[in-house]
């Protein structure tokens, strides 16, 4: 018998509890598992030792369901950066000395790119000092820019918010008989896939958006302004989507940066908003969306909250199989119908490293998505859960704050 540990960490996401479920639903089935401990705060629960017995937090099917459809980490989060233990190993020291306690054979870390570097870091760590406790990966972010998997949980989720949410501002955005530019900014650092996925409202016969800029793509301020100027002579509204990450001058954003020395970035909209206003003279707008979408579960994808909870419990599974130091991926098998395979590969092939979107998925002239990304997008955000309603909006599973201190 053995007990084991799973904690959330980074941004959050729709479907980032549902990959909990998986671990914890998974677990359940297996007679050599006993305890099921959750980390409070990511890795730095394991490092506090400030764990909770999931088996009382969880305590049916319903909570179960509720739990799934429930955005966020409900466990809480971090942006811990662990230092290379070869250089100072007290945090490790800490955490072994958590896991050994508590006699934790496995733990599986549900996170993005940084937290895949806390995978393959503690593996190595365990490995040099030849202890058996598993340590796997499970990846999520809306970002999708995890390299070897074909997609991240809760990037579908994402994605349908986003696409739904330009449809509705281009609906608002034609009433008017004035001409009109707005710029939706959105989530997506180095890696323009989520704005990307704006453009699956091309296949559905919508014109907009009008315009997408995306990190890969050089920026130029100058060619910015000429392609505003030209849709707006075949469109009265013209919408823009635009990645928060695409290269701006200095002062724009804050410089403020995290644990991992990643900036905070927000601003773009405003500023190509007021450049646009100053330069061309038109009525316009910005729209920040902010983290509304990463978190609006009440139209999220059935695909990605199913598939999250699916490579939480293949995570177990594998762990139990003996492997180890691994992330979980999707190896897409078919676009239609749409089928994927979920498998494992090393950490070192995930951590710190990012995908970028494809050159194709880019059209020649740097200012939209090409069709041929479509046939990527539009699985992702297929179908919806029939989600458990409180009083005329959806229903969350929390924990007491207390618990989270």
């Amino acid at each position: 018998m053995m007990n084991i540990a799973v904690a959330q960490s980074g941004g959050p996401t729709c479907a980032i509890n549902a990959s909990l479920v998986g671990v914890f639903r998974e677990a359940l089935k297996e007679k050599s598992i006993d305890a099921i401990f959750g980390s409070i705060n990511g890795i730095e629960g394991m490092i506090e030792n400030h764990l909770i017995d999931m088996k009382t937090m969880i305590s049916s099917n319903g909570d179960m369901d509720l739990l799934r459809q429930t955005p966020s980490t409900v466990l809480g989060s971090c942006r811990y950066k662990l230092a290379d233990w070869r250089e100072d190993n007290k945090v490790y020291q800490q955490i072994v000395n958590t896991l050994v306690q508590r006699e934790i054979g496995a733990f599986f870390y549900i996170g993005g790119n940084d937290s895949m570097d806390t995978v393959n870091k503690l593996s190595e760590y365990f490995a040099e000092k030849k202890l058996d406790i598993k340590v796997i990966g499970i990846p999520k972010t809306i970002d999708n820019d995890l390299c070897v998997t074909d997609h991240t949980p809760g990037f579908g989720s994402a994605a349908k918010y986003v696409a739904a949410t330009l449809r509705e501002i281009t609906r608002d955005s034609t009433v008017y008989s004035i001409p009109s530019v707005t710029v939706v900014e959105i989530m997506g650092r180095h890696a323009g896939w989520l704005t990307a996925s704006t453009a699956i409202l091309h296949a559905l016969g919508e014109t907009a958006p009008h315009l997408v800029y995306v990190p890969e793509v050089k920026f130029s301020l100058e060619k910015f302004l000429k392609d505003v100027r030209r849709q707006m002579t075949k469109h009265k509204a013209v919408i823009i989507a635009v990645s928060e990450g695409i290269e701006v001058p200095e002062g724009v954003q804050s410089g403020v940066v995290d644990n991992f020395g990643h900036k905070y970035l927000s601003g773009i909209g405003k500023y190509l908003e007021n450049v646009i206003r100053s330069e061309i003279g038109c009525k316009v707008r910005s729209i920040e969306l902010n983290v509304m979408q990463r978190c609006s579960s009440h139209i999220c994808s059935w695909t990605d909250i199913t598939e999250a909870e699916a490579i939480g419990a293949a995570g177990v599974r594998c762990a139990l199989s003996g492997e180890t130091g691994m992330v979980m991926v999707f190896k897409r098998v078919c676009d239609m119908p749409y089928t994927v395979d979920i498998q494992h590969v090393d950490a070192s092939e995930v951590a710190n490293k990012e995908k970028f979107l494809p050159k194709g998925y880019i059209n020649s002239a740097g200012n939209n998505i090409t069709d041929h990304a479509l046939d990527y997008f539009l699985p992702l955000i297929q179908g919806e859960p029939n989600l458990i309603m409180e009083m005329g909006v959806p229903k969350h599973f929390t924990l007491q704050e207390s618990v989270l201190k």
